[in-house]
């Protein structure tokens, strides 16, 4: 009797590319966390993730998120460009801290994303014994292998859009959400994943940025000087408004917001607008401030994140050459990052 060896079909392979934060550090606490021997770690904690793929680890960096910068996301798309040639998707490893960043401008680099790109972290180390750390990397290797095709973050059992996300809590495992666009994926019992964006053309790697740009957050006695005093060093602002887009206009008190938007217009910066509010977005038009605003040139972020508007931003700087460009740049959805 002749036997047949069943046909297997190949195992999926994802990257695992580590860049640092807490998921990978080792120290006890109340130590300082330090980078410590995150592979080695992997494989004794979460042996799983062996099982669930053909998982190649790679150490890109070993940092604390807060040293992650534009010069890094532009490596890191590259890599990630040249990596996802031969594996099925990839998962990035990242601190929490700008997490966010990272994931706006990876989404707005590596356009027409046919594999999925996936960051997580944690918010306690992997070697520590009440982390959250297996069970997200756990998550977001299941997402790489049957989720969305495009970038995104996978935090405590939950699928964000990673230009959607913020991070709204520092000690507690939910550390993010998304108020403006429902989640991609639950990850429970069973895990169910939305189809997420269709890739429309080619895949193009857009790793260029203008990184001078300056987040200004409106305030009650913003003294106007500060950010006057700014405008000649800076190549492009984002401007995080009240509600819809409010910020003093009136003279009263000397604290009229007017000259910074005429100033910047003068000198070519592009001012985008934001809101301070989790959720909803901004409408320029729906009071005096906005339409002052409008008048000088300022493009409406609409729903736009704040890190997704700095980023967005400085892709634009790098890429537009004109502020019509720029406007249009902006209010134009590259890769689901704004409500249209």
């Amino acid at each position: 009797m002749l036997w047949l060896e069943p046909y297997r079909v190949p195992a999926k392979r994802i990257l695992l590319l580590h860049t640092g934060g807490t998921l990978g550090m080792s120290g006890r606490r109340p130590e300082a966390l330090r980078p410590g021997a995150f592979f080695r770690t992997l494989r004794q904690r979460a042996p799983e993730l062996f099982e669930l793929c053909d998982l190649e680890l790679e150490l890109f960096s070993n940092d604390d998120s807060a040293e992650m910068q534009p010069e890094a996301w532009s490596r890191l798309a590259a890599h990630l460009a040249s990596a996802l040639t031969r594996v099925d998707g990839a998962v990035v490893t990242h601190g929490t801290d700008t997490l966010t960043y990272t994931a706006s401008a990876l989404s707005f680099m590596l356009r027409g994303l046919k594999k999925a790109v996936v960051l997580t972290g944690s918010q306690r180390p992997l070697g520590e014994i009440r982390s959250d750390a297996r069970l997200n990397l756990i998550d977001a290797v299941t997402a790489a292998l049957r989720g969305p095709r495009e970038v995104t973050v996978c935090f405590d059992s939950r699928l964000y859009r990673g230009n959607r996300t913020r991070k709204v809590k520092v000690s507690e495992y939910d550390a993010f959400e998304s108020p403006n666009f429902p989640p991609l994926g639950v990850l429970g019992v069973e895990a169910r994943f939305e189809r997420g964006l269709a890739a429309k053309g080619p895949f193009q790697l857009k790793e260029a940025l203008v990184p001078e740009v300056f987040l200004l957050k409106v305030y009650p006695g913003l003294d106007p000087q500060l950010p006057l005093l700014l405008l000649p060093h800076v190549k492009g602002m984002v401007v995080e408004a009240y509600g819809a887009g409010t910020f003093p206009v009136r003279e009263a008190y000397g604290r009229s917001l007017r000259p910074l938007f005429r100033q910047a217009r003068e000198r070519g910066v592009p001012v985008v607008v934001v809101t301070q509010a989790a959720r909803n977005g901004v409408d320029l038009s729906l009071y005096e401030s906005g339409e002052v605003a409008l008048a000088q040139g300022a493009v409406s972020g609409a729903d736009l994140t704040s890190s997704a508007a700095v980023v967005k931003l400085m892709q634009a700087l790098a890429y537009c050459r004109s502020p019509g460009e720029v406007s249009r740049f902006i209010r134009r959805p590259l890769a689901g990052e704004l409500t249209v």
